[in-house]
C-alpha cells in the first residue's frame, strides 16, 4: 500500500505564493508519474500539473508561467510552487502518484487532499 501526505497550503492573498510538498511513502518498487490535481468548491477535479521520473512535465494552461512541478526522487516527493495565485486557484489540491509495486502489479494513489484559498 503506498500512502501520500500533502502539506503546505493554507489562506493566501491575490498574487501571493505558496509551496505545496507530496511525500509517498510504503511499500513500492517505482513510483512513475506524480502530479497535482485539484478540486474547485462545486467543481470536478481538474488536472494541474504533472511530472514523470525523468523530469517531463505538463500543465494545464491556467497555470502555466505561475505554477512549477518538481520532484525528488530520492525522496519519493512531489512539489508544487504556486506564484501570482489568483482566487481562481481557490480548491482543495490533491497530489497524485502511479507506479508499481512489484514487476506484475501497479499502483495509483491518492493524497488526503490540502485546502488552498486566496482571498483579501
Amino acid at each position: 500500500q503506498v500512502q501520500l501526505v500533502e502539506s503546505g497550503g493554507g489562506l493566501v492573498q491575490p498574487g501571493g505564493s505558496l509551496r505545496l510538498s507530496c511525500a509517498a511513502s510504503g511499500s513500492f518498487v517505482t513510483i512513475n508519474a506524480m502530479g497535482w490535481y485539484r478540486q474547485p468548491p462545486g467543481k470536478q477535479r481538474e488536472l494541474v500539473a504533472t511530472i514523470t521520473s525523468g523530469g517531463t512535465t505538463t500543465y494545464v494552461d491556467s497555470v502555466k508561467g505561475r505554477f512549477t512541478i518538481s520532484r525528488d526522487n530520492a525522496k519519493n516527493s512531489v512539489y508544487l510552487q504556486m506564484n501570482s495565485l489568483q482566487p481562481e486557484d481557490t480548491a482543495v489540491y490533491y497530489c497524485k502518484a502511479d507506479g508499481r509495486i512489484s514487476l506484475f502489479k501497479s499502483f495509483s494513489s491518492w493524497g488526503q487532499g490540502t485546502q488552498v484559498t486566496v482571498s483579501s
